[in-house]
């Protein structure tokens, strides 16, 4: 544990030096691609924030002054699994968006999704030494919540404070120079597996960059699709990509739960590869052009044209109904959707006043999901694009860029966790109690 604290404590170093430097690549590496976007801040050096703690306050402060998009080799379900063709994917778009922005880039903040992440409540209670609450005692309070055994080979990517409480007042965000008698905390913390974070930092060195911060893409999804209302009343971010769909669940504008289905797009794309004897390539190219979960009587009569160009006649001028196409790719949708909705029950979704829930991520396109997704998940469904972002191109605003745009807001406006505050890593309890994600349902 104490390792990765140090790094990241090192890592949000960087990103402030990054930040007085003014520019700074952000990257997200999934499974189908991988995509950069270099980002301006406004040569202050200062982000326009208040310095409040979890303040995810305005988009301003930078501009994307460059953009590419790669498509990504060697990953599976959201995690590596060549470590070349990543790293060569990696440069690529690295090297596309530098050039675009016409400028030279060597700090990179990731976000990557996949390897298993789990979530985890923990609370703490202090006294005050003082009457008034200092970073000192927040440290100090931060330090004294029990850290589960999250086992061998996982290491800690978010630990942060959502919720504090001063004698009986609860729900502050930021209770610095509050006076009071105790002091108590509600911290979200996300482990991961270590070896998915060391491949990623690997990849990056190999490119020449340091990397100045990590996130799940979960949470980086979650921060740019969904609105504002949604992150402080209760609503789920569904991030259906390519090779893995992540959850992420907020509240009082934090991140309160995270998880991953290891399905996503390239599945449904496989089935109808499988389904129709055709080449992943071209599978791809139908399910997005005439793909959809939702089929009436014109399906039947609608015929797509699957050719080939094996140079069989016969065989290259097939076609198939859009009713079983719709056949084919339904049941993965399906599969997908009720697996998601274990997940949501398991966190206790269900207890939070608001039960938005935003689709978001390249897969959230397929005609009519929105519908089924409604039905499935039994709750408001929306599909969500990415905030608007000062330069971002045309090519970059569709739903496939929530953890791209979202990474970049994140960079501009990180809620503070853990390592932020000097906790003094001696602190670190090795005892633990298992309270997992009890704690907002006794809260809310």
């Amino acid at each position: 544990m104490t390792d990765l604290y140090q790094s990241q404590r090192a890592m949000r170093q960087m990103r402030r030096q990054a930040m007085q430097r003014g520019v700074i690549a952000i990257l997200d590496v999934g499974s189908s691609k991988t995509a950069c976007l270099i980002l301006r801040f406004d040569g202050t050096g200062k982000l326009s924030e208040d310095n409040s703690i979890g303040s995810l306050a305005g988009q301003s402060g930078f501009r994307v002054v460059g953009a590419a998009t790669t498509r990504s080799r060697g990953v599976q379900f959201g995690e590596i699994t060549a470590m070349q063709e990543t790293e060569r994917a990696i440069r690529t778009a690295l090297q596309a968006a530098q050039k675009m922005a016409e400028i030279r880039v060597d700090h990179v903040i990731a976000c990557f999704s996949g390897a298993s992440p789990r979530s985890y409540g923990l609370d703490a209670t202090v006294e005050l030494e003082g009457q008034v609450v200092t970073e000192a005692e927040i440290a100090r309070v931060l330090a004294a919540c029990e850290v589960p055994e999250y086992g061998a080979g996982r290491e800690v990517l978010h630990a942060q404070p959502v919720n504090f409480a001063l004698d009986n007042r609860s729900g502050l965000i930021d209770p610095r120079g509050q006076l009071g008698r105790n002091l108590a905390v509600d911290m979200h913390m996300l482990t991961v597996d270590t070896s998915a974070i060391q491949n990623l930092v690997h990849c990056i060195k190999r490119c020449d960059a340091e990397l100045a911060g990590i996130a799940s893409s979960a949470y980086a999804s979650g921060i740019s699709a969904l609105v504002e209302d949604e992150q402080e009343l209760g609503a789920a971010c569904i991030d259906m990509g390519g090779g893995s769909t992540s959850i992420s669940i907020f509240m009082k504008k934090h991140m309160i739960f995270a998880d991953c289905v290891r399905m996503g797009g390239d599945h449904i794309t496989g089935d109808i590869s499988m389904g129709l004897g055709v080449p992943m390539a071209n599978a791809e190219r139908i399910k997005t052009f005439c793909g959809g979960v939702h089929a009436t009587g014109a399906d039947d009569r609608d015929m797509i044209d699957i050719g080939g160009d094996t140079g069989d006649w016969e065989h290259d001028r097939r076609t198939v109904s859009r009713a079983e196409l719709i056949g084919i790719m339904r049941p993965r949708v399906e599969e997908i959707l009720e697996e998601v909705r274990v997940r949501l029950d398991a966190a206790g979704f269900d207890h939070l006043p608001n039960q938005q829930i935003v689709l978001t991520g390249g897969s959230s396109q397929i005609m009519g999901l929105d519908g089924l997704a409604s039905r499935i998940l039994g709750q408001q469904v929306r599909l969500g694009r990415p905030l608007r972002v000062h330069g971002l191109p045309q090519s970059a605003t569709g739903p496939g860029f929530a953890g791209a745009v979202g990474l970049a807001l994140f960079a501009a406006h990180p809620q503070d966790e853990w390592w932020d505050f000097e906790v003094p890593v001696d602190r670190y309890p090795a005892r633990s109690l298992r309270r997992a994600v009890k704690w907002f349902r006794d809260n809310w």
